[in-house]
């Protein structure tokens, strides 16, 4: 593949689908000339995932609260209608590829039959005791086709030993029977809320722990190496994801896959930085953008009228996927064990709203020339008229972009494309939403890199008026 010269001097590498596929040299000029840290090949299929679903389900679900105390009787827990099965149909028709179970969230209580503790399943109403839910939902994952992740609290309001070095000793036994009993994990998911009050085996008090130094991470993630290899580790630092620093789903419009891996851990406290992450990093640690389709995290009656609309959630999309993101949607499994028919309906018509807003690529015949002034240019066969652009880098090859620039050619004349929002960083995907245009022509220009930037794609489409 030719290199061209940039306007700023720099060699300018573009590389639209296999079509331009670069040469032996090429990529090694094109390697050479990115020294920031790159992501393994299942960081890479991560992020291709675009949009994964977390469940929140356990004893909270019964009690009406978000933060359990660990001093609720186990068998609250008996939902009578299960149908886990249910669940997927949702997901896959929503366009989830992996789900994320909260196997013990805060309160202590675990949807598994540990051997570490009896306050579990094991002491529900729910199968008579002789219940797995966590396998229930692994199992039903493999069978409709997406992958299986889990949620372990290292906080634990139950538990007597909370803030000794026997509970830690507690935890990574936990974390390896779901590392060893459940098949293959895609993701494990380290929650940042750490240390507080809680029931502690009645001692009813205010614990306090050092979040960078308690748990020994470097412990975990060592052991989640071992076991699971593939599985991508979330936490505020990663190392294979990062928190996006809210709960609104949405990432910085400025968004850089990296994170001065070193300082940031599990309770960060900066969490403004992570919407952005760090254009110094040095490690690859992509945002990922955690939001309810409900207010609460867990199923409250009450919130049924207060689930997101389809639309509300395509637009959580444009500001997670659309920024460099995964998007990770929470559903708040009811009491009978099943995803309300509300949100269900609702993620259903999300998907099929970003189906039709971008689901039909009006560039796939274009011609795509690179032009002297380090530009690319997209010539269509006719004039279209569009309202979405896409945009990607080969991320392979490392986050590079840091601003660009669009214009579409209308009347004879180079115009600047309306966006809504700051045309910076690209990353695995970039949406531009705009008020539509009609042009025969379009025209990219990288106005600053941190290296030789690599386009992998360029799309556009046209959603319909709302």
């Amino acid at each position: 593949m030719k290199t061209i010269r940039h306007t700023t001097t720099r060699i300018l590498a573009i590389c639209i689908g296999a079509s331009l596929a670069m040469g032996m040299q090429a990529q090694r000029d094109v390697t050479t000339a990115y020294s920031g840290p790159l992501p393994s090949e299942a960081q890479v299929r991560w992020q291709a995932m675009e949009t994964n679903a977390f469940v929140h389900f356990g004893p909270n679900t019964f009690t009406n609260r978000e933060w359990g105390y660990g001093d609720v009787d186990p068998m609250v827990f008996n939902p009578t209608q299960l149908d886990v099965d249910q669940w997927m149909e949702t997901f896959k028709q929503a366009g989830i590829k992996g789900v994320i179970l909260t196997c013990k969230h805060h309160d202590g209580f675990c949807l598994w039959p540990t051997r570490q503790t009896d306050y579990s399943i094991r002491r529900s109403a729910f199968r008579n005791g002789e219940g797995d839910l966590v396998r229930e939902v692994s199992d039903a994952c493999r069978r409709h086709g997406l992958k299986f992740g889990i949620y372990l609290s290292p906080w634990d309001r139950h538990q007597a030993s909370y803030g000794t070095a026997e509970y830690v000793d507690y935890y990574y036994k936990q974390l390896e029977e779901l590392l060893t009993g459940y098949g293959e994990i895609f993701e494990v998911w380290l929650d940042g809320a750490n240390g507080g009050d809680g029931y502690y085996g009645g001692a009813n008090e205010k614990r306090k722990i050092d979040r960078r130094t308690y748990y020994h991470f470097d412990r975990i993630y060592e052991l989640i190496h071992r076991l699971q290899p593939q599985a991508i580790i979330f936490s505020d630092g990663g190392p294979g994801c990062r928190w996006v620093g809210n709960e609104e789903g949405h990432a910085a419009i400025t968004n850089w896959s990296l994170l001065r891996g070193k300082e940031v851990y599990p309770g960060y406290n900066k969490p403004e930085e992570l919407p952005s992450g760090h254009i110094d990093g040095d490690q690859w640690t992509a945002a990922e953008c955690d939001v309810s389709i409900r207010p609460g995290w867990f199923y409250h009656t009450e919130e049924d009228t207060l689930v997101k609309s389809p639309r509300q959630l395509a637009d959580i999309y444009y500001q997670s996927v659309g920024r460099n993101a995964l998007m990770l949607l929470n559903f708040p499994v009811d009491r009978r064990g099943r995803v309300h028919p509300t949100d269900s309906a609702n993620a259903v018509a999300f998907r099929q709203l970003i189906d039709s807003e971008l689901g039909h690529d009006l560039l796939s015949q274009a011609k795509i020339r690179r032009q002297a002034d380090g530009s690319l240019e997209v010539s269509l066969r006719r004039r279209v008229s569009m309202n979405r652009l896409i945009l990607q880098e080969d991320i392979r090859q490392g986050q590079r972009v840091k601003t660009f620039s669009v214009e579409y050619r209308a009347e004879k004349k180079w115009l600047p494309l309306p966006a809504d929002e700051e045309t910076t960083t690209i990353g695995y995907k970039r949406i531009l939403k705009f008020p539509a245009i009609t042009t025969d022509k379009l025209r990219i220009r990288i106005t600053d890199s941190v290296a030789m930037p690599i386009v992998s794609r360029v799309a556009a489409s046209l959603a319909p008026e709302r």
